[in-house]
């Protein structure tokens, strides 16, 4: 096996290719991999330089750590740019992210996404793709995948609504809305993971890729695909997501957070438990209540909206984000919820509206608003 063509595109990502397979590592452990600027454009440079090579015939893209896959976007670069009146600056990050998203969801070569340890926000938008190439989303038993935005602010992004909106029942509107943290059986159960691997067995298969024969990157698909066909695998009907599914499709089905809320409520006063006898629902409830109550008011609004329209392409998914983050930097909760939750962590957030109550259609509909037209979104040449 020889290692050919290492880009050498940031200290932050290695890039190489191996055995006719085009490798990327995130390599930024301090920050457990939170995509910086500069790892965004080195991944895309990356499938940029191996789209049309026919000397690759898949990319994997892991991590080179054990704690973490991808936590996310740079949260805190985001917060001091838009500080420092760097608008300019913030959202070329999301213009630049949200095109190697679509440029993955696109990618004509298989992706093997391997998602060990903390699996977040946009580590969520760079394996998720996966799954629309005839590649994996491979799980392990140190996965924990969330969505967590409206913890901070924001909404589930990087055109990762597109595949919330393809679950079954409602789990993609409660993963949207609580931003809860779900592990490997989870995310099987709830379609946004393909197979499952041990974390032990990794270096096994990093042994694999590097030296069996591939002809076809669908073989080097089959070669994950029979490796995680071993025992040990969760049972995703036995998961806590497939266990709580009654109650989250009774109530996050509804069409608006206040109805939403309200349910939940009155499950939890005892007024409607749809024939549960015991104090499960009720305890669920209550639990979900109080999430509730820690997130953004505004923020969980939009999120469901989100997920409500992302029925159309993933290019239209992309451009709403972008229309989005927009207005959350300039009229929503994002900056507050970064500097409570990750600037001066007191957790204390002052959301712009006190109750999930207070927020009407009329201000959710006025954060979907674009500041461009169509003929000068910075996405507007996005397809598919």
């Amino acid at each position: 096996m020889s290692t050919q063509d290492p880009l050498g595109i940031t200290d932050e990502i290695k890039a190489y290719v191996a055995n006719r397979i085009g490798f990327i590592e995130l390599d930024r452990p301090k920050a457990l991999n939170a995509l910086s600027v500069d790892m965004i454009r080195g991944i895309q440079t990356a499938f940029d330089h191996w789209r049309e090579n026919p000397e690759v015939l898949a990319v994997v893209l892991r991590s080179d750590h054990a704690r973490a896959f991808c936590a996310g976007g740079d949260v805190r670069f985001l917060y001091e740019a838009s500080q420092r009146g760097e608008h300019a600056a913030r959202e070329a990050f999301f213009i630049d992210e949200y095109r190697l998203n679509h440029a993955m969801f696109t990618y004509p070569k298989p992706i093997v996404a391997l998602t060990n340890g903390v699996v977040m926000g946009g580590g969520m938008g760079i394996s998720q793709p996966a799954h629309r190439t005839g590649g994996l989303r491979v799980v392990t038993g140190s996965t924990k995948m969330a969505m967590p935005e409206t913890r901070i602010g924001l909404f589930p992004d990087v055109g990762v609504a597109w595949f919330m909106a393809r679950t079954p029942g409602a789990l993609g509107r409660y993963l949207a809305v609580t931003g809860e943290t779900i592990v490997a059986a989870d995310a099987l159960y709830a379609g946004l993971a393909d197979v499952y691997l041990d974390d032990d067995v990794l270096p096994a298969l990093f042994d694999l890729l590097r030296t069996d024969h591939f002809e076809f990157g669908d073989d080097v698909v089959a070669c994950v695909r029979q490796l995680a066909a071993g025992p040990g695998a969760p049972k995703p009907d036995a998961s806590s997501l497939a266990a709580s599914r009654r109650w989250i499709d009774r109530h996050f089905a509804l069409p608006d957070m206040r109805q939403i809320l309200a349910s939940l409520e009155a499950t939890r006063d005892g007024e409607d438990t749809h024939g549960d006898d015991d104090g499960e629902a009720r305890d669920w409830a209550e639990q979900m209540i109080g999430v509730l109550r820690e997130r953004s008011p505004l923020s969980m609004a939009v999120s469901l909206e989100v997920v409500t329209r992302a029925e159309g392409t993933m290019a239209d998914v992309l451009r709403r984000d972008l229309d989005l983050t927009h207005t959350s930097f300039a009229n929503g909760d994002v900056l507050e919820g970064i500097r409570a939750r990750i600037i001066d962590k007191d957790n204390a957030p002052h959301w712009r509206f006190a109750r999930i109550e207070d927020v009407t259609p009329t201000d959710v509909a006025a954060m979907f608003e674009s500041p461009w037209g169509a003929a000068d979104h910075p996405l507007r040449d996005l397809q598919g």
